[in-house]
This record gives structure tokens, sequence and C-alpha cells, in this order.
């Protein structure tokens, strides 16, 4: 027995060794379908029996603008609170209500500090500091009654990422690719990029992405937005990639020679990780070469490859979700707006708004928006109060804000659900963050009540064990 657990470290120590150089982040994704799994899989790598409903779309690429955008300064237009300006906000709304920095302070009303135009031939309501996005208002389904759970940034993500604010649990990526697998031999099947710019940007930690107690391949894989978008993914300099090659396959024929006498699910896995890992250094540096793109393509984008941009992570993405990559999450940081609300809108807006009207227009053009969701919101909004630091701005709020959905199977140039006439309470058709991950689910051909994974004795889910419905109403 001492034998064989000493024997054991020293075939762990070669196998970490041998595999430094072959893309550290691919350690923790790779395909299902290389992976001899607990689980029972089909030959696409998902679960047996998923899809178990008519998929809508193939992929989601969901651009959160991590901070908290103000609903009333994008796409809840509330005249009623152009009225009550620098006016006391009710108790009747505020009693006993969570608000983060203004709680005990005197609430004052802060009108709108955008003018709001409709846009599209639907008519959407959406502020000036989004005039892209209101160009493309009939490609979208405005949804303005969502309610979250959380009022802080950190856990805010958390639920929004995993639907529960207990870190640890599967992200929204990790359970698609968990249940529907991958569709790409060369790349993961959950990509993450971020970006920077406005006020405060709010840290963003790696376990919004993680796989929690699912197969630690499932977890996301942050692709940098500058320089290597993968770290350690380039051979080391004298080794050839037949040599690299070579160390793959005998680390494969090891690890069958081993299991012969001791099965061990786990070691296949990091094999399996190895050799993803290898098939990246040839499909990343062609991922990343936006040579090939036209100029007008670019521009519209506003992108200049390698410089960091939400604009360049956009274009990233199209490539991404051409190869086959089946989440694709990208964050911009900055929209935390206590103050200062109009610069650093203008700020926020200036580097996300084209680019997002760009992706879906570029999607749209190559015929890819009618089997992709894309998703554009924040972890939450933004109080109908002012609070003031270095101009006027927003506390955090959670009771009533505003996301957007376009792309296949979605009622495009819509508007769903209402908040109240200061746009502090969702009072028609509110939507939770429950019902957002099970209507995403639906869309990808999921029953959310049947996707379950056993996890310390209960049946786990995405949507948690609250009740959460599928928001019919914003589907064509």
């Amino acid at each position: 027995m001492a034998h064989s657990h000493h024997a054991d470290l020293q075939r762990r120590t070669f196998l970490k060794r041998a595999g430094l150089n072959v893309g550290g982040a691919a350690l923790t994704s790779m395909l299902a379908r290389d992976t001899i799994g607990a689980e029972p899989q089909d030959l696409s790598g998902g679960l047996s029996g998923f899809p178990n409903l008519p998929p809508r779309v193939k992929r989601v690429i969901f651009l959160c603008m991590a901070g908290g955008p103000s609903h009333l300064e994008t796409f809840d237009y509330k005249p009623e609170l152009v009225a009550m300006d620098g006016k006391p906000m009710p108790e009747s709304y505020t009693s006993g209500q969570p608000i983060a920095q203004l709680q005990g302070k005197k609430l004052i009303c802060q009108g709108p500090l955008a003018k709001f135009r409709p846009g599209g031939q639907c008519g959407t309501m959406i502020s000036d500091f989004l005039p892209y996005q209101r160009s493309m208002a009939d490609d979208l389904c405005v949804i303005k009654s969502l309610v979250t759970e959380q009022i802080n940034h950190d856990p805010a993500h958390t639920f929004m990422n995993t639907g529960s604010n207990i870190s640890g649990r599967p992200s929204m990526g990790s359970w698609i690719n968990y249940g529907l697998g991958s569709e790409c031999d060369d790349l993961p099947g959950f990509v993450v990029m971020t970006s920077v710019g406005g006020r405060n940007p709010q840290p963003i930690a790696s376990r919004q992405w993680g796989a929690g107690f699912l197969p630690s391949r499932y977890q996301g894989v942050e692709f940098s937005s500058t320089g290597s978008p993968v770290h350690y993914l380039d051979s080391p300099p004298g080794v050839s990639t037949p040599q690299q090659r070579k160390v793959i396959d005998t680390l494969q024929a090891l690890n069958r020679h081993r299991n012969t006498t001791r099965r061990n699910p786990e070691t296949d896995t990091r094999i399996a990780a190895y050799e993803m890992a290898f098939r990246m250094q040839m499909s990343v540096p062609e991922l990343v070469d936006m040579s090939d793109e036209p100029k007008h393509v670019l521009d519209m984008y506003g992108a200049k490859p390698g410089d960091g941009s939400f604009a360049s992570n956009c274009l990233l993405a199209r490539r991404l979700a051409e190869r086959g990559v089946r989440f694709i999450h990208l964050y911009h940081r900055g929209w935390d707006h206590h103050g200062g609300l109009v610069h650093y809108m203008n700020i926020c807006g200036g580097l996300t708004d084209r680019p997002a009207w760009a992706l879906v227009q570029d999607l749209k053009q190559r015929g890819m928006l009618e089997d992709t969701l894309v998703i554009w919101g924040g972890e939450f909004g933004r109080t109908p109060m002012f609070q003031g630091k270095g101009g006027a701005g927003r506390d955090h709020h959670i009771k009533g804000f505003s996301m957007w959905m376009a792309g296949g199977g979605v009622k495009a140039g819509t508007t769903y659900g209402n908040t109240d006439e200061l746009g502090y309470n969702s009072v028609e058709n509110v939507v939770h963050v429950r019902d957002l991950h099970a209507t995403m689910l639906h869309m990808m051909g999921i029953d959310h009540q049947r996707f379950t994974v056993r996890h310390q004795g209960l049946d786990m889910k995405l949507t948690g064990v609250e009740p959460a419905r599928v928001v019919h109403d914003i589907l064509s």
C-alpha cells in the first residue's frame, strides 16, 4: 500500500511538471467528449437526454455592464420622476426597504439625467446615452421589471451568475455546457473577457465563472484582452510542435496503462485538459488574429484588436460564436455611478453602446442572430433618489431594473413589464433573476425543473428551490 501511494505521488508530480507549458487556463476547461466522467453523456459531450425541449438558440452571449447601470437613464423613462425632481421621496415607497449607502439618510427624488426618445418602428423609449442601441430598438426585447435579491456588487453578481448568493455554486455558462456539451473541438465551451472604463470599476472574481460542484472542466476560461489571450499557452523556446505532441501522447499512454489496474476518472480529466491545451495552441492564434477582418467590420465595432476594449471583446465574441463556443460572457467594469452620473454614463455609453449594436448587427448580417441569444444588463439598477458624490448619482437598487434580450426566439421590438411611476418597484409582469435563468435555459432547449445535479443529498438547480417561471410572453 505504501509503495502504491509513493508511485501515485511520483506520477502526479510528473504529470504536473510535464504539463506546465500547455496552457494553464485550459487545465480546467476541456471537452466532455474527451473525458470519462461519472455522469451519463452522449456523443456531443452533454448529458444524455438533453436538450429535452426544442432548442431555439445554440449559444448565449451575455454582455454584463458590471456595477449596475441606471435603468432611469437607459430604458425606463419616468415622466412623473421629472415632476418629482428635488422633492422628498414618498415614504410609502421606501419604508422598510433595503437601501445600500442611502440607508438612514434624507431621500430626495432625482429626475432623469438624460432625454429619452423613441427608437425604431416599435417606438421603444431609450435614452440619449445609448443612441446606437436606440437605433436597433426593433431588434430588442427590453425587460423593464427585473428584480434581484442582493444589494451589493459581489453577492449580486454571484446571484446573477449562479442563481444563489452562496459562493461556490456553478455559473450559468458551466450549467449550460454541462447539460449540452460543447460544439467546438479546439476551444473551451465557456469563455470570459473583461474590459474597464468608467467610475469605480468593481473587481470581478474568477469564481463568478466557476464550475462549483460540477466537474472542473465546465468552468469558464478567462481570455486576456491584451497580449496573449491565454497564459502559458505558447510552448517554451526550443520546444517544437512535434515534441509537444510527443509529450501529450506519452502522458496518454501512461494514463491508459495506469487505468488498466486502477481506474481514476480525474486522471482522465487531467489528460484531456492537456489535449485541449495542445489543440488551443493551434486554434487560439488564428482566433485572435483579426487581419482577416475587413476594415468596415473593425470600423463598425470601433475595434482596435488587442487594445483590451469592450469593442474588441465584442468582435472576438462573434469570432468565438462562429467557432462553436457555447457561452461567452463579457464584463465591462465601470457602471457604479454613485456620483458624476452624467459624466460617467457618457464614458460607459461611449465605450459600450456602439460595440453592443455592432455585435447584434454583425450576427444578424451573418445569419447567426437567429440561433444566438444576446443579453445586456447589470447585476442591479439604481435608485430614483439622489446621491451626490462628485455630482448627481444614484445608489444600488434591487426592486426594479432593466435588461434586454435579442436573438432567436425573442419577440423583437417589444418591451415587457414595468416599474411604478417613480421607477422604484417592479409592479407589472415582474421578472426575477431566476425567471431570467429559466427562460434562458428554455431557449437553449433545457427544462429548468428537470435539469438537476445531486449534491450533498439535494437535487441542485440553476434556478434553485424557489419558484421560477419561463417568461413565455417574450418568446416568439
